[in-house]
């Protein structure tokens, strides 16, 4: 029996159908299929999934098989992170898992004007958090995300905060809002974007997905929104109009599988990390010359 095959099955039961299987593990489909086919002739051909036309479903006797093959996938999974943490090399690709705001932080501070360098051996790959990488499967090599984790084998520390402020062009007269969309409504600068909106009866402009989007709407004037500090004060088209604002203030948390922190070019990473929210924390926090502190009702003008 071949551990990819195994892989293949999980994913299969996981996802529910081979097209997404694919996706999940960056294999084509004519690969998935050849994979599951192999894996269900090791069973004598017994089907292990039902063929409906939404998708893929576990069978009876695939159910029976998910736990034991879980069991495999833990233990291939240890071994393959406790032989990555026994590696000395420092260098290789360093996969994190972080959220648009975040992301675009750690890229901008690969620039060298930055005294805080990574190792030149090592190559930072940054993957969308939406993708919902799972670290225990390894499938991100640790995550810079909002919230610490409730459970896991995890090594969690606080890296620091983003502070955020009101935006809009300079010099634009942009009343209306920039905000996200219904689906990110839970958001906190989107339920506090809300708030104003209510108590100032002015109307949203844009609703948008991404903060890349907000930015280029606020860049534009087509109206006013709320952006990073880091963002926002180092644009030279946009002028802030509140102080940072601390209930939408978001803590990022460092997060690694203990198994695999012992790695050399994982460690480098999470001391890379440490020391670049250390040297940039006045940014980070919106401190910056000619901040807008007495204009704590700017958002409501």
């Amino acid at each position: 029996m071949d551990w990819n095959d195994v892989r293949v099955f999980l994913a299969i039961a996981r996802q529910g159908s081979m097209r997404a299987a694919g996706r999940a593990l960056g294999l084509s489909q004519p690969t998935i299929a050849r994979r599951l086919a192999a894996f269900e002739a090791s069973f004598r051909g017994a089907a292990l999934f039902d063929r409906l036309p939404e998708g893929l479903r576990l069978s009876a006797a695939g159910e029976q098989l998910v736990p034991a093959a879980e069991s495999v996938e833990d233990a291939v999974l240890t071994l393959e992170r406790r032989r990555a943490a026994a590696s000395p090399a420092l260098s290789g690709t360093v996969t994190v898992s972080a959220g648009e705001c975040a992301a675009g932080f750690l890229a901008r501070c690969l620039s060298e004007r930055t005294a805080t360098a990574l190792p030149p051996g090592i190559t930072l790959e940054l993957i969308d958090e939406r993708q919902g990488k799972n670290l225990t499967r390894r499938e991100a090599d640790m995550a810079l995300r909002h919230e610490p984790p409730d459970s896991g084998d995890f090594y969690v520390c606080k890296a620091g905060t983003f502070a955020c402020s009101v935006y809009r062009r300079r010099g634009a007269d942009a009343a209306a809002w920039v905000t996200y969309t219904d689906e990110q409504a839970h958001y906190a600068p989107a339920r506090w974007v809300q708030l104003q909106v209510e108590e100032t009866g002015k109307p949203v402009a844009l609703r948008a997905s991404s903060m890349l989007m907000h930015l280029e709407a606020i860049r534009a004037g087509t109206g006013r929104g709320v952006l990073p500090c880091y963002v926002g004060d180092g644009h030279p088209l946009l002028e802030r109009l509140t102080p940072p604002i601390p209930e939408i203030a978001a803590d990022y948390w460092i997060i690694v599988h203990r198994d695999l922190r012992r790695a050399a070019c994982v460690r480098a990473v999470i001391d890379w990390m440490k020391a670049l929210f250390a040297e940039q924390r006045d940014v980070l926090a919106g401190k910056r010359q000619g901040a807008a502190s007495g204009a704590s009702a700017g958002a409501k003008r």
